[in-house]
């Protein structure tokens, strides 16, 4: 006696008595899969993110350093080597020194710029400075930069983190790089900060700071979720407020040309001025703020780290404020 063969449709699946809606046998019409890959690392993953070893009596890197302690870590770093015209973030100090007549031009004699409370800024060890970003082609962070450059006793260099949206231009990110700009990302902020010691300045308003329209001018923008609050958390340095200024009128925006923005793909189309207007510049360096003190579990703290966020908003915004009560012209200070 034959064996009875189930019934299939066009589609290759039972039908009828066959279906398995019926309570026929199922059958599979395709290979099993794949087993599932080991765990530890996913390719579908952020490539910067290394796959997480088990943490346990000399294994990882948190034992480590809990068993030599950060100095000893630290001292595993190359050292910085002055001979070098670029280090390993791409600044080159030939760059910045070719550049730095046309900066000091704008510093002195076109933005005329008053730097106050610049000792706040610490002669060593890392610091976060956070400012509030403006201009539809922001001056600011190249005013910071100059001013630490010119006015502070130590004259440190300044590393600049920066959007990612540079980096789909010619030439630019390059240029970027060259000049201190490092893409913003948490990985790049701890080398930077606790690692290296460096100074890094963020603009926490990001793209919403330099798209403000004239009339929206010195009003601050929500400072994110608080990341750079967190970064200062996992590096365990201070944060310094930067209060500046004159960045709203040097390039000021009138409106947003919204057809250009969407034919063109860029970030915004502003109408603004074809180049820096000579607007007085005031930078104010506000007092330090001690993160390193807080306990090390406040970076998991959401709220925390929101409140925190909000009180640094809160005195550059006062700071401004002030600022702008003083200023009796825009062009003389």
């Amino acid at each position: 006696m034959s064996q009875r063969r189930p019934s299939v449709g066009l589609g290759g699946k039972p039908i009828g008595a066959d279906s398995p809606l019926f309570g026929g046998e199922t059958v599979r019409h395709a290979p099993d899969p794949e087993p599932a890959p080991p765990t530890g690392f996913d390719p579908a993953n952020d490539a910067l993110a290394a796959p997480q070893a088990p943490i346990g009596a000399g294994n990882g890197l948190r034992a480590l350093e809990d068993e030599l302690g950060p100095e000893a870590l630290r001292e595993l770093l190359p050292a910085a080597e002055l001979e070098r015209d670029v280090d390993d973030w791409g600044r080159s100090e030939r760059v910045v020194a070719a550049l730095d007549p046309l900066l000091n031009f704008y510093y002195r004699y076109w933005f005329r710029v008053e730097a106050e409370g610049v000792e706040n800024v610490p002669a060593d060890g890392g610091a976060l400075l956070v400012g509030n970003h403006s201009g539809a082609l922001p001056p600011d962070g190249p005013m910071i930069m100059q001013a630490i450059r010119n006015e502070h006793v130590a004259a440190r260099p300044l590393y600049m983190l920066g959007e990612h949206w540079f980096k789909g231009f010619p030439g630019l990110g390059a240029f970027a790089a060259k000049m201190g700009v490092v893409p913003a990302h948490p990985a790049n902020a701890q080398r930077l900060l606790a690692e290296e010691r460096r100074l890094a300045l963020v603009f926490p308003e990001g793209q919403k700071g330099t798209s403000k329209v004239l009339w929206q001018r010195y009003r601050l923008r929500r400072f994110g979720r608080g990341g750079f609050v967190r970064t200062a958390l996992r590096a365990r340095v201070p944060i310094v407020p930067i209060a500046l200024v004159g960045g709203e009128e040097a390039m000021p925006i009138f409106a947003h040309i919204r057809s250009l923005q969407r034919m063109t793909g860029l970030l915004y189309a502003p109408l603004t001025a074809a180049t820096y207007l000579p607007a007085k510049f005031r930078i104010r360096f506000l007092e330090p703020i001690d993160i390193g003190s807080l306990p090390e579990d406040t970076v998991d703290d959401a709220a925390a780290v929101q409140t925190i966020s909000e009180n640094i908003r809160a005195r550059i915004q006062i700071a401004l404020d002030e600022m702008l009560a003083e200023r009796q012209s825009v062009w003389m200070g």
